[in-house]
């Protein structure tokens, strides 16, 4: 028996880069219980509209170059079945916390720069021992347990995008890179951590923060960073008031 199909409205909120206005189109499509946000936009360019500019590459939640908002939400347009979203219409945008470069597709050259200033590596005192080490820096899974669940990031951006302070707030490095910020703080092998809490502790840092929590609920692959940003001014306040850091970083 072949699969039932429904047609649906889609408006695909479109950036003209040349005449610099945007333009919501509206296209017929038909869908089943198996279209994905996604393969209904490929759907579109191939067979409607050729001109539709879309970012996309492993189709699997695991790269996060097709984050976009959809029906008002920032999400990965591969993992967004179009059934589950009990719609009628549909409204597709690109994402509104990064600059448009064309129709659904964004800039990330500020987003990867604020990731970078977190210093997102290890730290090692030693520099020679860093590049040529002698041995692995072995690991408890206690060690491990610490910062592995904040080192799920893929990059997508959505955790930005849905930040209420970057978008108000240009100079707030954002919970991307601060959540990345503790996932190198919380690792054993880092020897940086003064140096870590001190280059955060800022408005443009950790206090920048007002803990609205919509970036972990959008994150696609479970990572926290509304607890890692709150985990970070702790530890900040800590070295504020005794000098020194929890000895033993802990997520609990």
């Amino acid at each position: 028996m072949s699969e039932q199909k429904t047609k649906i409205n889609v408006k695909v909120k479109r950036f003209d880069p040349e005449k610099r206005v945007f333009v919501t189109k509206t296209y017929e499509v038909e869908v089943d219980r198996f279209t994905t946000v996604l393969s209904m936009l490929l759907e579109i360019k191939q067979w409607q509209d050729p001109t539709l500019s879309i970012r996309y590459s492993c189709r699997m939640g695991i790269c996060g170059s097709c984050a976009m908002v959809v029906n008002g939400k920032p999400t990965l347009a591969c993992e967004t079945n179009v059934f589950s979203l009990a719609a009628s219409d549909l409204t597709v945008e690109p994402m509104r916390g990064h600059p448009v470069l064309r129709d659904l597709v964004t800039d990330f050259e500020d987003f990867f720069e604020r990731h970078k200033s977190v210093s997102p590596w290890l730290i090692r005192k030693d520099i020679e021992e860093k590049f040529r080490a002698e041995k692995e820096y072995t690991q408890t899974r206690t060690e491990l347990d610490y910062y592995l669940p904040f080192s799920y990031c893929i990059k997508c951006g959505l955790c930005v995008d849905a930040c209420p302070v970057v978008n108000t707030n240009p100079k707030f490095v954002g919970p991307q890179a601060l959540s990345q910020a503790y996932r190198y703080y919380a690792d054993s092998r880092d020897e940086g951590l003064t140096q870590r809490l001190e280059s955060l502790d800022s408005l443009e840092g950790v206090w920048g923060c007002e803990f609205a929590g919509s970036c972990s609920r959008v994150c696609p692959k479970g990572v926290d960073p509304a607890l890692a940003i709150q985990l970070l001014k702790a530890e900040i306040a800590k070295l504020r008031i005794f000098g020194k850091t929890t000895e033993k970083r802990s997520i609990s």
